[in-house]
């Protein structure tokens, strides 16, 4: 076994507002990562896991954890199987995603490790992944990392709590973990479910579910998207993305942006063109979009315009000063007729 330095693992910094003073500083990390890697390790070059396994083998993976600082520090560790975001890009960490359907293992029921975990000051502690394999032989890879992010400690002074707002700054390293049994090559599918009407911070899109079901990964992804009316050619809203990548047995919402129009209630076609680096893929899908999801939607996009009133207030001005004027201009040219008369 060897000693890795894991200087090619990503910090993820979590910003989470706190009532505090106004002023902070950016806190750095207060503790060091490095993996020991085992001999079963596919990649020794690596600083992550990647490890060829046999059913129902059990293997202790050790992470060695160093504290430099004065003081105590706690660590949460989380072990999470690998999602894809919204942006087409894989997650390591805990997300809010569902498990994908596909998905035969969660890699938190293979791995086990404390929930907690103190390094003392000036010191250093060995964290201890303890891994079983499922029984069942299996092709492809399980993929996902566990998280490791400093446990903070409540602020004790509620006074000061209320006196403004700061951003207090969390770090955490992701591990990479992958694990296989056997070298054969899984063939990449896709496959498209779910459209619908939706929304991507407070603005209208067509979200649609884009799934892969394959234990590997689909690398250099990309997404040729257009939304037309059913039975009907013209296009009315489309969306391109290219070098993306979906996680092994991961689903994600591929969003179709309105660009600030509004939706109108209808049946429409999504029609889908998507490559890897290796397969291609083509669907149509209908799909119907109905009034109370107009109603809903177009009331809380934010990119919508609304009514404008000062226009409105402007124009019932102007066409009230040139009544106004108007009625002077009629009432003198009467006034000066019958003084004519008489």
């Amino acid at each position: 076994m060897r000693k890795n330095t894991l200087w090619t693992l990503f910090g993820i910094l979590i910003v989470s507002l706190v009532w505090l003073t106004p002023f902070a500083s950016a806190s750095e990390f207060n503790f060091g990562v490095y993996t020991v890697i085992p001999d079963n390790q596919i990649d020794k070059q690596k600083s992550y896991f990647d490890l060829k396994m046999e059913p129902n083998q059990k293997q202790t993976l050790t992470i060695q954890l160093k504290n430099d600082t004065e003081e105590d520090v706690v660590i949460e560790p989380i072990i999470h199987s690998a999602t894809t975001n919204i942006n087409g890009v894989v997650e390591y960490g805990p997300t809010s995603a569902e498990r994908d359907s596909s998905l035969p293992y969660e890699l938190g029921d293979l791995i086990q490790t404390e929930k907690e975990i103190t390094i003392p000051a000036k010191g250093s502690k060995d964290l201890q992944l303890n891994v079983t394999m499922p029984e069942e032989a299996f092709d492809g890879i399980l993929a996902g990392g566990i998280t490791l992010e400093e446990k903070k400690a409540a602020s004790k002074n509620t006074e000061e709590t209320t006196k403004g707002v700061s951003i207090e700054n969390k770090y955490a390293y992701v591990v990479g973990i992958i694990l296989q049994e056997t070298d054969e090559t899984v063939k990449q599918d896709l496959q498209l479910h779910d459209v619908k009407a939706g929304q991507v911070n407070a603005r209208n899109v067509i979200n649609a579910t884009l799934q892969n079901p394959t234990a590997t990964y689909l690398n250099r992804f990309e997404v040729d998207a257009k939304v037309t009316k059913k039975g009907k050619t013209e296009v009315l809203y489309k969306s391109e993305k290219q070098d993306m990548q979906m996680a092994p047995n991961s689903n994600f919402e591929y969003p179709i942006s309105l660009n600030g129009e509004k939706f109108k209630s209808g049946t429409y076609t999504l029609h889908v063109k998507a490559k890897s680096s290796k397969e291609s893929w083509e669907f149509e899908k209908d799909f119907t979009i109905k009034g109370e999801e107009v109603k809903q939607f177009n009331a809380t996009d934010v990119s919508i315009e609304g009514p404008n009133y000062l226009a409105y207030l402007v124009g019932l001005l102007i066409l009230l000063v040139a009544g106004l004027l108007l009625f002077i201009f009629y009432s003198k040219k009467k006034q000066k007729k019958q003084q004519e008369i008489n």
